[in-house]
């Protein structure tokens, strides 16, 4: 999968996504419970971008921006960080929504 814009850093990405109607933060605490308890179905969910950045002095600043969207519409962002930095919830979460395909890019 591959981003058709680049945005320069990880809120930049957020900003702009946010204006395209991802507005949903699925790393809050009750967001991602809410994939837990039913409310989301992660088979219903499908990535539609990928935004990754690279610290270049501090390994720290390694993320993973999503852009996420369900069948009827829900559209919000996945922030996962990346080797030291990775998140095990989202890292699983993310393992079950299935990329966007390539052809619709």
């Amino acid at each position: 999968m591959k981003s058709k814009v680049h945005y320069n850093t990880v809120s930049e990405a957020l900003d702009r996504l946010r204006l395209k109607g991802y507005t949903i933060d699925f790393n809050l605490p009750d967001n991602l419970q809410a994939f837990k308890n039913g409310k989301y179905n992660p088979g219903d969910f499908q990535i539609k971008d990928v935004y990754r950045y690279e610290g270049n002095t501090d390994p720290g600043d390694e993320a993973t921006v999503y852009a996420i969207e369900s069948t009827d519409g829900v559209k919000g962002v996945l922030l996962s960080g990346y080797g030291s930095s990775a998140d095990v919830e989202t890292t699983e979460l993310l393992k079950k929504i299935k990329p966007q395909d390539k052809e619709q890019l």
